[in-house]
């Protein structure tokens, strides 16, 4: 008996018709050798009518491989057979119910005949199973039923990898709202994402013209992902102002990109307050900005005071790098600060800004003037605040006011 099955064995790993036909009769109760003996039949030969009937034998011998039935399937397919087909994938699911590729091919065997729940059903047994195929069962759902809300419900698995891909595809849509939504279920989980991520989306809702909706996820998602001490407050609207943090470079946060000529580091040897400034160091022609900047989110129609602190040190060349507040949107420049240079101690840069009708959000920079001139010096910043101006006192209004009508009944 021994020898028998290993002969059969020797025969079976042969993909030639007649020596798994011998394998087949060598050992007909062995499920393994009809399965290969169908899908050479099959994909081989092809004669899926020959292949249907070995395929049955090997689901008949073992009824708990998956592939024997999705193999089986597929034979039925080719000849048409969607009773079949269906009846054969229905085991396969029973055999494997995890398996994603059995589930891939169930389900769009489902989309296919119309059955779109069952399909949502088996893409979502792939999207939580297999990496590869996650973005391919993802596309195929939304395609099938396009509710963000369903699809959150029914098909994407409440775990951030998921989610993070189920809002990468919506993005690719421009599903502004829908990406929304998933992004308020990774926070509602309270589970972490890297960073990157987060800075990523933010800066689509900002390019997407929505400053609120990113406000709102980074302040969401900033506890579980340790950014609280990079929230904004009622005092003071730019994040890390005095540079006592490691700059994110990303999200609400000073980003930067590296500029020829431009050297910025955070000096802990030099610095009005706190434990450290930004100093940059200027050193060659066309500088147009010193690539560090952050974006605020303000209020139209509003007053804010702005204020900063700077130093300088050898600056050569015309004008030099001035603090501007532009529009994020227009471009318009709502403040300019004088030139920065001629400051060998620490010196104040202050100014009212009041924000325009449709302003929303401000890019706080470190410009160049005149653009692209040769320039050499070193620079440093600190102590950057931006707040809506203080409501006057009332009880001072009053006794401005009467001391105003007491002057003017004067002669």
């Amino acid at each position: 008996m021994v020898g028998n099955d290993f002969v059969a064995s020797v025969f079976a790993a042969r993909p030639e018709l007649s020596m798994l036909e011998r394998a087949v009769r060598m050992s007909p109760g062995n499920a393994d050798y009809r399965h290969r003996l169908g899908r050479y039949l099959e994909f081989v030969a092809g004669d899926p009518q020959s292949a249907i009937e070995s395929l049955r034998s090997a689901v008949a011998l073992d009824p708990h491989d998956a592939h024997y039935w999705f193999d089986l399937a597929s034979a039925y397919q080719v000849t048409g057979d969607t009773t079949g087909q269906r009846a054969a994938l229905d085991h396969a699911l029973q055999a494997e119910p995890t398996a994603p590729d059995v589930a891939w091919e169930a389900a769009n065997f489902f989309l296919i005949d119309g059955d779109i729940d069952r399909a949502l059903r088996e893409f979502r047994v792939v999207i939580a199973n297999e990496d590869t195929l996650r973005d391919a069962a993802l596309s195929a759902s939304w395609r099938a039923r396009p509710d963000t809300e369903a699809l959150l419900r029914e098909v994407v698995p409440d775990r951030p990898d998921t989610l993070l891909s189920f809002a990468a595809l919506l993005i690719s849509k421009h599903e502004t709202d829908g990406s929304i939504k998933v992004w308020d279920r990774i926070a509602q989980s309270h589970q972490k994402v890297q960073r990157r991520s987060l800075y990523g989306y933010v800066q689509y809702l900002i390019e997407a013209r929505r400053p609120d909706e990113a406000m709102k996820v980074w302040t969401e998602n900033a506890d579980t992902l340790g950014l609280s001490a990079y929230l904004p407050t009622e005092d003071n609207l730019v994040v890390n102002g005095d540079f006592s943090l490691d700059i994110l470079n990303g999200g609400f946060d000073w980003t930067y990109v590296d500029r020829v000529g431009v050297r910025p580091v955070l000096d802990p040897t030099d610095f009005r307050q706190g434990h450290r400034s930004l100093s940059i160091a200027f050193e060659g022609p066309g500088i147009n900005d010193a690539g560090i900047q952050q974006i605020i989110p303000v209020h139209p129609r509003t007053t804010y005071d702005f204020s900063a602190y700077y130093k300088s040190a050898e600056f050569e060349g015309a004008g030099g790098p001035q603090i501007v507040l532009r529009d994020a949107y227009s471009n318009a420049p709502l403040y300019t600060s004088d030139p920065l240079t001629d400051a060998d101690f620490w010196k104040a840069a202050h100014s009212k800004v009041i924000t325009n009708d449709t302003t929303t959000l401000l890019v706080l920079n470190i410009e160049r003037f005149p653009a692209g001139s040769p320039i050499r010096g070193k620079l440093w910043l600190g102590d950057f605040e931006l707040a809506p101006e203080a409501a006057p006192d009332d009880s001072l209004d009053k006794t401005r006011g009467n001391s105003h009508s007491t002057s003017r009944d004067q002669p």
